[in-house]
């Protein structure tokens, strides 16, 4: 297929300029990049493994961000860092080879489950007051290793998935649970990152130049997401993963 027959460039690097703004704020910036690379000219394999190179900059920028605040501690999440890397191994390798139209179908309305839970659910955590519940560490192993998996498998949402695990799972404030969520999906994009480079997936030209934009927007949306904070974030998340949730479905029923 002719790479820039369909989508002029300037725009592909908008959209992943404005796609990491998103994802550096609520995650779900891969609604915007993915089917813009694809609109682009690029077969799916390629998009998913191009847009994981664009976005692996755009998180190092936002997760930096997050660390230099010192305004988030991140020891409890260090422990999920390995499990977080084997799901990913796992995913890439799935989906080099397999359909991903069922898991887009299932993540679709889970997406949608949670983005409708959090719109109805009242907040009782603040940003001074975030008591770590009392769940079980393999409760927290299992979720760091399915987030990894489905963003090697797919990647759209990881980063509203892993905010709306560490809100809930570990009773975090908004902020802390972006800067959580940060890390793990840094993780999970590197590791991505390298097996689709292995698997010969990357059309770096495209990548770099997208890449530069990324790393804008991503500097600029968690600028806003440690100034906002929980103003900022929970409503970005909602319209984010709603919207999110709604393209999985329909895109499904369409193809």
């Amino acid at each position: 297929m002719e790479i820039l027959q369909n989508t002029p460039l300037f725009f592909l690097c908008f959209a992943g300029l404005f796609s990491s703004f998103i994802d550096a704020i609520a995650g779900g910036g891969g609604l915007i990049s993915i089917p813009a690379f694809i609109f682009f000219g690029l077969p799916i394999h390629q998009a998913l493994g191009t847009n994981k190179f664009a976005a692996s900059c755009s998180s190092i920028t936002s997760s930096w961000q997050y660390i230099r605040s010192k305004r988030i501690d991140f020891s409890p999440i260090y422990p999920l860092i390995p499990f977080t890397i084997l799901g990913a191994i796992i995913g890439v390798n799935l989906t080099v080879r397999l359909s991903s139209d069922f898991l887009q179908l299932l993540f679709g309305w889970l997406i949608l489950a949670i983005t409708l839970y959090t719109l109805l659910s009242k907040d009782s955590v603040s940003l001074r007051d975030s008591p770590k519940g009392k769940v079980s560490y393999w409760v927290l192993v299992g979720f760091s290793l399915f987030l990894g998996f489905y963003d090697g498998f797919f990647g759209p949402g990881t980063g509203s998935f892993l905010l709306f695990g560490f809100r809930k799972l570990l009773k975090e404030d908004y902020l802390l649970a972006s800067g959580h969520s940060k890390l793990l999906n840094f993780t999970s994009n590197i590791v991505s990152l390298g097996l689709f480079a292995y698997h010969g997936k990357i059309l770096y030209r495209i990548g770099i130049l997208v890449g530069i934009f990324m790393v804008l927007g991503a500097y600029i949306g968690s600028k806003l997401a440690l100034k906002k904070g929980h103003l900022l974030i929970k409503p970005v998340f909602i319209l984010i993963s709603a919207s999110l949730g709604i393209k999985l479905i329909v895109d499904y029923f369409l193809t």
